[in-house]
């Protein structure tokens, strides 16, 4: 039958980071993130997904000083940032327990996303989360045999997290998220 990893475009696992992200492939792998969301089956996730898609930009290095107005690229990538570590703390905890999706995605909200949102914020995500499906349902749809699928959501997760590591280590050694 196959797996959910074996239709996307482009995955984290072939992103190249020996020198630094290859931004052009990472955006590419992210995409295929944006389109995990909907195996979650539920349009309360769009919020997640319309933010990752707005935040898909390009890079930061040459745009501006840190703390200088105007950085809409670098905040765009650290917002998108925050919300691949979100995606892959969600999918970590699902992957190391037997959680529902729900508390998954709820206790990796409270580590990652939840300190930067407004309390208008807030409650969408919320009830986001309580809108997850059942983790048999979301792993069914990323394809058969279960075994497979585990083995490679667990190589897309590591090369995701690396990746996800790297970035927020160039941002805070580079003082980029200042002020974001």
């Amino acid at each position: 039958m196959g797996t959910y990893f074996d239709t996307i475009k482009r995955s984290y696992i072939d992103v190249p980071t020996a020198n630094g992200v290859d931004t052009s492939e990472f955006i590419s792998a992210t995409e295929a993130v944006v389109g995990l969301f909907d195996l979650l089956g539920t349009s309360a996730f769009s919020v997640v997904q319309n933010d990752m898609n707005g935040n898909i930009k390009e890079l930061v290095k040459n745009e501006g000083a840190p703390g200088a107005k105007g950085r809409t690229a670098t905040e765009g990538l650290l917002w998108l940032l925050r919300g691949l570590d979100f995606t892959a703390k969600a999918l970590r905890r699902s992957i190391e327990s037997d959680e529902e999706l729900s508390v998954s995605f709820t206790k990796a909200y409270e580590v990652t996303l939840r300190a930067h949102h407004s309390f208008v914020v807030r409650p969408i995500f919320a009830v986001a989360m309580k809108a997850c499906p059942y983790r048999k349902d979301f792993y069914a749809k990323l394809g058969q045999p279960q075994d497979v699928v585990a083995q490679k959501l667990r190589a897309w997760l590591e090369a995701l997290e690396k990746i996800v590591r790297d970035m927020q280590q160039f941002y805070e050694q580079g003082g980029y998220a200042k002020g974001l």
